[in-house]
């Protein structure tokens, strides 16, 4: 490694399809560095994207109790009752729908009027493999390669951010959505980032490094990204050493879900030119033993709500200018099932919340009646792109809809307010 051309290195990095540290040259261990060398900082809100992996139930998380024995019927053992002021039964939200109480957090956003809930939404696609069902909306079309719809974003801005933290990803891989041309940071920790644990070999990687690469005084593009990649490992290690205090009080779990979070709200507060942020939080395939206001469910339930109103706490006045959006790749059947679950289904209920948001129930609420049904399940009546279009006009200030989402002519329905 230490006698290999500078540029032939750079030429091996480029042709993994980012500029950063290779895994054909570095252990598998090492960070991936990954930057995108732009002129300006962009105008529009941070999108922070929450994807429940595995099928949230959205007819329990956002209840319709209004629809009476339509749903307590069909669920004689996991419905959420009616808002009666006990712990166990639903938030009021309209008169119609209730949060279910592990999601209190989120009540008091809706109180605050900037959380929008979205319910019946989702793909249209009716798969019931969750494979296939996450891929469609990561990609946000049909015959769009392996180029995920925020990377098309990315790619369709009318300014250019030179930050490598442009778009982040929270985990080990980065999320479908993000994957593309423009290169995404995949991140697990802050902390464990700048080689923590493997201090023995960090001295020989940075050396030879150094070796390859003239950085004191940057003459060419070879250079300047070099000096880049140098520059990336030394803001995420002062980022580590400063540590992190979340503001106003805030407490996230201390989840893999809420740590993410947590390090999002980090590198947004360091101001370090995130436009995107990606996480992930599963246990939503809730097949057996699902529970009702307490169980399996409302664990993932309480972990998901805590996190965000944690996010929501922490960010403060910051939140005017972001915004964030959950979904999941299907909901589950009205019926629950003979092991106290609840199987695959297919409309769903999606958040969005941030300063800019119109907050309240936007649904064309299709009901439960049995004619009104998709094949058992909750029929769809807003597709999710409708959601991420609007909040990519008007919030992300990107107008190139037809290219975020080719073949699809979005419905905008007054979910957030225009910049």
């Amino acid at each position: 490694m230490q006698t290999i051309a500078r540029r032939e290195f750079f030429g091996l990095m480029k042709s993994a399809g980012a500029l950063g540290i290779s895994r054909a040259l570095f252990p598998s261990w090492f960070p991936r560095v990954a930057l995108r060398a732009d002129k300006s900082a962009p105008p529009g809100d941070i999108l922070v994207v929450v994807f429940q992996r595995g099928g949230m139930d959205g007819l329990n998380a956002v209840v319709p109790y209004g629809d009476g024995a339509l749903y307590y019927d069909r669920r004689p053992t996991l419905a959420i009752p009616a808002p009666n002021g006990g712990d166990n039964a639903a938030l009021d939200l309209d008169g119609h729908f209730g949060l279910h109480p592990a999601l209190r957090p989120l009540k008091e956003i809706y109180d605050a009027g900037q959380l929008a809930v979205i319910h019946a939404a989702g793909s249209p696609d009716e798969t019931r493999s969750h494979f296939a069902a996450m891929e469609l909306m990561e990609r946000g079309a049909q015959g769009v390669g392996g180029v995920g719809w925020i990377n098309r974003h990315l790619q369709t801005t009318a300014w250019q951010n030179e930050s490598p933290f442009r778009a982040v990803g929270m985990g080990t891989l980065i999320q479908g959505s993000l994957q593309g041309p423009i290169p995404a940071f995949a991140l697990q920790s802050i902390a464990e980032f700048h080689l923590k644990g493997r201090e023995n070999q960090l001295a020989t990687i940075q050396h030879t490094l150094s070796n390859l690469y003239s950085i004191q005084a940057p003459g060419d593009d070879v250079d300047r990204q070099a000096a880049q990649v140098f520059a990336t490992m030394d803001t995420m290690s002062q980022l580590a050493g400063q540590g992190y205090t979340p503001a106003h009080g805030a407490v996230y779990p201390e989840t893999s879900f809420g740590m993410g979070l947590l390090q999002i709200a980090q590198l947004i507060k360091a101001e370090i030119g995130v436009e995107v942020a990606c996480v992930d939080i599963g246990g939503w395939d809730t097949h057996e033993l699902q529970g009702g206001a307490q169980g399996e469910m409302a664990n993932v339930l309480a972990d998901f709500a805590k996190g965000l109103g944690a996010f929501n706490t922490d960010l403060g006045e910051r939140m005017r200018d972001i915004t964030v959006v959950t979904m999941s790749e299907f909901g589950r059947r009205v019926e629950q099932n003979a092991s106290d679950g609840t199987d695959h289904g297919h409309a769903n209920a999606m958040f969005v919340f941030g300063g800019g948001v119109n907050g309240g129930i936007h649904t064309d609420w299709p009901t439960l009646e049995e004619h009104r049904l998709d094949n058992g399940d909750l029929a769809l009546t807003t597709d999710y792109r409708d959601v991420l279009s609007e909040i990519i006009s008007a919030r992300l200030l990107n107008p190139a809809l037809d290219q975020i989402f080719p073949n699809y002519t979005p419905t905008l329905r007054g979910i957030v307010r225009a910049r």
